[in-house]
């Protein structure tokens, strides 16, 4: 009787400790799949080929990650992804921030029905309109061995703006920015119009600097998504001058067999750049999701 009282007297403390297991049984879901990959990084090609399957190696063998960083060259690979996502963060920052700054600050004509359009942009998946980006970035004139109609060569093709040119900009950026700025006080606005400022001059020395939050959402969301993306440079690049890190992970997927171990061992130091940059930004990743569903 008294444990049927506590629990029934206790409505919110049930409720939370069901929500606590609940959410703790997501984590290890989630979770699990990244243990197996750390921990088949240090099996040997024994462990791996065993019929049983086996949770932890028997000891920590460092030889796998040096047998995959030596097939192919790694360092071109890194390279290649360093300056794909760097350039891209960099841009889509300015990009996303000036057009979600017009949308969340400007008045003009049409405002809504082109918000409108970009929005419809983050319902149509990239897949449905790669086969459109690819002929538009083959057939630019003038380069890639290409003429003046764009024809004869491979345009961008094969380069490292045919992997940052189309993701400069999206409409989850836009959005994300749009929302940060809307939650500014209108007072800003108009003492930058008495001291003269035009609409970039305010964004540039007012908001910009004030976008720290978002920049660090953004920062982390989009060298996420370029880091580990593998669809696009897979139809875009053909050769192994601008092969990325995600594409060289399918060097150890042979004909007739993978090594396992040595592909989960290049998965964990691929991984390493993505989660140094979570970690520093996290604090203000956390801040700008709470900002961006503020309204004045």
């Amino acid at each position: 009787m008294t444990k049927a009282k506590i629990l029934t007297g206790n409505p919110v403390k049930l409720s939370n400790l069901l929500i606590t297991i609940f959410m703790m049984c997501i984590a290890v879901i989630l979770l699990l799949p990244i243990f197996v990959v750390f921990t088949t990084a240090f099996k040997s090609d024994t462990e791996v080929a065993l019929a049983g399957f086996r949770w932890f190696p028997s000891e920590l063998n460092l030889e796998n990650f040096r047998k995959a960083m030596s097939m192919g060259n790694w360092s071109r690979y890194f390279l290649n992804s360093i300056i794909v996502t760097s350039i891209t963060v960099i841009g889509s920052l300015f990009f996303n921030s000036l057009a979600g700054y017009t949308f969340a600050r400007l008045r003009f004509r049409g405002k809504q029905f082109l918000f409108i359009l970009i929005m419809i942009g983050m319902m149509i998946p990239p897949q449905a309109i790669i086969i459109p980006q690819f002929v538009m970035l083959r057939s630019v004139p003038l380069l890639g061995g290409n003429n003046l109609a764009g024809e004869g060569g491979v345009g961008l093709l094969n380069t490292y703006w045919a992997l940052i040119i189309p993701f400069l900009s999206g409409s989850f950026g836009i959005f994300l920015c749009r929302q940060f700025y809307i939650s500014f006080p209108t007072e800003l606005d108009d003492a930058a119009k008495i001291d003269g400022c035009t609409p970039f001059q305010t964004y540039w020395k007012i908001y910009f600097p004030m976008s720290t939050q978002i920049f660090a959402t953004l920062c982390i969301l989009k060298t996420v998504a370029t880091w580990n993306d593998f669809f696009y440079p897979l139809i875009m690049t053909q050769n192994d001058k601008t092969r990325t890190i995600q594409l060289a992970l399918q060097l150890f997927k042979g004909s007739t067999a993978t090594h396992w171990n040595w592909l989960m061992a290049g998965t964990v130091i691929t991984i390493i750049p993505v989660v140094l940059i979570f970690l520093f930004a996290q604090k203000y990743f956390v801040q700008s999701i709470a900002s961006t569903g503020m309204k004045n």
